[in-house]
């Protein structure tokens, strides 16, 4: 909602988990040690153009990795923690609605939706903030994927959270500062995309990371201002002032705009939603915004301008422990 991505460079965020897509992970005890493979496995296809489509939408790698990838780091966690593992083997079958690339955290939902059954299996207990770490581990360390920790602490959390990864904290105690927030205040926010802009964060955000560990100003200052505007939005959000939280949600995009390459497709949708007086801003790494709108007429004036471009929108149904 607010702040990314420099929770990948030590920032603070705003996000919230909604339940409009689900990933499920489903583990049973079987003879044999087996990952099951789902939609984004396939690798039977009717032409040639499906199969370019089907990587277009979930890369040349599919969600088994992200399985196989979880249970490694879950294993290697509990042997760390001197946690002895029984020696029951189990299957596992994944299904996920999550659109894919698309700045929805759909990768990082599956790798938590893993760990939640692992643990329930073997009746192990992770620390929510350990969890969202081990989650970023197994992309970052296990599948060399560019990505920050927001995604994962709202996923452990289940809640909206406002998250500060300061990085003397950080080194300190291995997390940042969560705080979650009151399900109420957040209020007229939509979510929308279009399935044909899906890339990677790993694709977006690699010349950012160059130049971030080089010490570009530009970035630094983008990171700084990201910093801030979270507190200003937390700020707005507690004191019910949304004007100056749309304000911030806008500015949170024209930063990014200002220090990343942006496609045009993307601005179009940006700048659509606006047109029509809505926030806008990615909710990721580009194909799906986030923003807020006024009224009900501004909101169906949003669906019409972004149904031209054949743009998906929806309320979020956000959830909250």
């Amino acid at each position: 909602m607010l702040g990314n991505p420099s929770d990948g460079y030590y920032g603070k965020t705003i996000a919230f988990p909604f339940d409009n897509f689900c990933s499920e992970v489903t583990l049973y005890e079987t003879p044999e040690l087996e990952i099951l493979p789902a939609e984004y496995d396939s690798n039977i296809f009717d032409s040639i153009d499906e199969l370019v489509w089907d990587v277009k939408l979930y890369g040349y790698y599919g969600g088994i990795r992200l399985l196989k990838a979880a249970v490694k780091k879950f294993h290697d966690y509990c042997t760390e923690k001197n946690i002895k593992l029984d020696n029951r083997n189990f299957t596992i079958r994944y299904k996920s609605d999550i659109p894919y690339r698309l700045g929805l955290a759909g990768s990082s939902a599956i790798i938590t939706a893993c760990f939640k059954a692992l643990m329930k299996f073997f009746g192990v207990n992770i620390p929510k903030q350990i969890l969202a770490n081990l989650v970023l581990l197994v992309e970052v360390d296990e599948l060399d994927i560019t990505a920050g920790l927001q995604d994962r602490v709202v996923q452990a959390y289940e809640s909206p959270v406002y998250m500060d990864f300061d990085k003397e904290m950080m080194d300190k105690q291995g997390w940042g500062f969560y705080q979650t927030l009151n399900f109420d205040l957040l209020k007229n926010l939509y979510i929308a995309y279009r399935t044909d802009l899906a890339e990677g964060s790993e694709t977006v955000h690699n010349n950012f990371r160059e130049r971030y560990n080089f010490g570009d100003q530009q970035v630094l200052a983008a990171i700084k201002e990201w910093i801030e505007l979270t507190e200003k939005g937390k700020e707005a959000l507690e004191k019910g002032d949304f004007e100056k939280l749309a304000h911030h949600i806008n500015r949170n995009f024209d930063i990014r705009r200002s220090v990343m390459n942006i496609s045009k497709k993307n601005i179009l949708m940006v700048e659509t939603a606006r047109s029509v007086g809505a926030s806008a801003k990615f909710t990721g790494s580009g194909g799906a915004i986030i923003g807020t709108f006024s009224n009900d007429e501004m909101f169906e004036n949003l669906v019409k301008a972004l149904n031209e471009l054949n743009v998906h929108i929806f309320k979020p149904s956000i959830v909250s422990n």
